[in-house]
Order: C-alpha cells, then structure tokens, then sequence
C-alpha cells in the first residue's frame, strides 16, 4: 500500500488544518487506519484511528479538537483539527493497517505559531 499525506502548513494557534491521505488501494477492508504525529526530539505517536469498522480513538491530548474519517470510496483518509496549539507542532504521517503490517506515509509538516 502506497500512502501520500497532504495539506500540513503553517497556521496561528486556534487555526485548523485539514489533513488527506490518498491510498493506493482500497481501504474498506484494512485493519485500521491512523494518524500519528513526530514533534522534534521526540517519538512518533498515534494521534487517532480507526479500527476496522468501529469507532475512532483519539489520544488525550487532540479530544475534541481533531476527527479522524476515511472515504472508502475514494481511498482517502483525513484528519480534521481544529483549535490548534503551538504543541501540536509536528510531521504527521498516515498509516494503514493490512495483516497487522503497517503501511506509512511520507509525513506532512504541521506548525502552529503562537
């Protein structure tokens, strides 16, 4: 599975973003699929995702801030986030689960300025 992440950018804190995740194959029946995020210094972790069919999870600190959702008729996946801070500054990068092998992106830059 090829992944191209898209629409990361400079913003002022309180701006939103939306971010997109063109697959190259379709995701109806991926395991999940994800965004994590890498700030400077510091290790990728998982902002959100969607399991199979359930629900999305989010990480702590983007509830209510962020969406995950995904297009399965288009391939596509994005993240919504909304009310940004300058913490949220990072590379975010897509992934798809398929036979519990994760599939990445090329990571999009988020910066948000104070």
């Amino acid at each position: 599975v090829q992944l191209q992440a898209y629409g990361g950018g400079l913003v002022q804190a309180g701006g939103s973003l939306r971010l997109s995740c063109a697959a190259s194959r379709s995701i109806f029946s991926v395991d999940a699929v994800a965004w994590y995020r890498q700030a400077p210094g510091k290790e990728r972790g998982l902002v959100a995702d969607i399991v199979g069919h359930g629900s999305a999870t989010y990480a702590a600190s983007v509830v209510g801030r962020f969406t995950i959702s995904k297009d399965n008729a288009k391939n596509m996946v994005y993240l919504q986030m909304n009310s940004l801070k300058p913490e949220d500054t990072a590379v975010y990068y897509c992934a798809v689960v398929v036979a519990e092998q994760h599939y990445w992106g090329q990571g999009t830059q988020v910066t948000v300025s104070s």
